[in-house]
């Protein structure tokens, strides 16, 4: 196990698998700004993410298989090079997309593969973007939210609420671990990198910070979602589903 001096970008702690994306060099930061560290990442992206990441070549089938059978538009936040968007797209292939993800160079990739397909692509911060109200069918996110801290994600997580039309669904597959302890200990070193470079608030660097399952499920409900709970996991590669409440009747 690493010891905490030498926790690489991607480091997860021992017994809990290895990381999205591990440290090539001792020479490269600790921490690089988000979107350079994926744009840096782009051409090797795809093969790491299928055959190098546990669960995350089945995670992408399975998000397939669970959006809702008449789904006709989905909000995917961090889209990258769509590769969660195969399986969709052989499942509904007329469906209208709505991707958003910081990293131009990923976005450019996802249209090459898809130019035929009704997909409309943001290049921002998925925080800031407006994602309107009552919009979308189905929101997903894949492997994209284990950066960042309880009260972002929450306040993310009422924005997809609202964004869904009634009865909609989020799906979220994410690396998640099961126990506190594996959480706060890399909570606490990406405060203390953060600390050392003189991070200025707001500024999103690349560092897995993953939640335990059960946290993730709070979260959501915290942000209004009416149910939430683990439905498939390998590894940690983990899916949890978050159902927006339906109108009353009458509505």
């Amino acid at each position: 196990m690493n010891k905490p001096g030498n926790i690489a970008a991607g480091y997860r702690p021992c017994g809990e698998g290895s990381g999205i994306y591990e440290s090539r060099s001792e020479k490269q930061p600790l921490l690089e700004k988000m979107s350079d560290f994926f744009s840096t990442r782009v051409d090797g992206y795809d093969e790491h993410m299928l055959n190098e990441v546990e669960g995350c070549r089945e995670g992408y089938i399975k998000m397939a298989e669970l959006i809702p059978e008449g789904t006709e538009s989905i909000l995917d936040l961090g889209c990258g090079t769509g590769l969660e968007l195969d399986a969709i797209f052989r499942k509904l292939p007329d469906v209208s997309v709505t991707g958003i993800d910081l990293t131009r160079a990923m976005l450019d990739k996802l249209r090459e593969k898809y130019p035929d397909k009704n997909i409309r692509l943001i290049c921002g911060d998925f925080f800031n973007v407006h994602l309107g109200e009552n919009m979308f069918d189905a929101a997903i996110s894949f492997q994209a939210m284990h950066h960042f801290t309880h009260a972002e994600k929450v306040r993310l997580y009422a924005k997809i609420d609202k964004a869904l039309k009634p009865s909609g669904v989020y799906i979220e597959c994410d690396y998640m671990v099961t126990e506190q302890s594996a959480e706060d200990e890399l909570f606490a070193e990406s405060e203390r990198l953060r600390r050392e470079i003189n991070a200025p608030e707001g500024e999103y660097y690349h560092f897995d910070t993953p939640c335990t399952v059960e946290n993730q499920a709070k979260m959501l409900k915290e942000a209004g979602f009416s149910s939430a709970g683990m439905v498939w996991r390998m590894g940690n590669t983990t899916i949890i589903i978050a159902q927006k409440q339906p109108e009353p009747d009458g509505f």
